[in-house]
């Protein structure tokens, strides 16, 4: 008789998912604000039991100091990637979260499998219904305002300044009433 909790409806067991056929892999996430990124990054990271690293709270520190913009953004994407150039030298697996808009920002998490000599799988979310996406933007937003959380306007402006992503990746879009994750760790092994 096994004393382990079951899993719930839905759920993946997170002992049940070797990432990547038994190594360590890194996972960037890449997607507009709102779409349901940082939701799926925790899930997967709970699943493969990997540390999840959003950018977005690297940008808020920064901010905090009065560093904000292009050059701060860039900043906060390559100390996390720092971070986690750390986490996979210990052999684990790493799920990074993060808008990763231009080619520039993705260009790190190539670089960085490469150096680590682990496998990059990319997976950009998207939601495919643009009221939905608009809904969820607005739900985020604070009683006071927050540089990181776009107001749709903004979320709008990033859309038309992101740049395709060329090269392997998995779409998922969150507008389907399917569960992705299981799909995610498919694509993941």
């Amino acid at each position: 008789m096994s004393s382990a909790a079951p899993v719930p409806d839905g759920a993946v067991d997170p002992g049940a998912v070797p990432p990547g056929g038994g190594g360590p892999i890194l996972v960037a996430f890449a997607g507009l604000p709102g779409v349901g990124k940082s939701t799926l990054a925790d899930r997967v990271g709970v699943a493969l039991r990997a540390p999840v690293l959003p950018v977005d709270p690297v940008e808020r520190a920064l901010g905090r100091y009065g560093l904000v913009g292009d050059v701060p953004g860039m900043a906060a994407y390559d100390a996390v990637a720092g971070l986690a150039e750390v986490q996979l030298g210990l052999g684990l697996s790493v799920v990074v979260d993060a808008v990763n808009p231009v080619a520039g920002a993705r260009g790190l998490w190539h670089d960085l499998a490469e150096r680590a000599g682990v496998p990059l799988r990319v997976i950009e979310v998207h939601c495919g219904d643009e009221a939905e996406h608009r809904r969820r933007v607005e739900a985020r937003l604070p009683d006071e305002p927050d540089p990181l959380l776009p107001t749709w306007e903004q979320t709008l402006v990033r859309r038309a300044e992101y740049e395709p992503i060329i090269g392997p990746r998995l779409v998922v879009d969150t507008a389907v009433d399917t569960d992705p994750l299981p799909g995610i760790l498919a694509y993941l092994r």
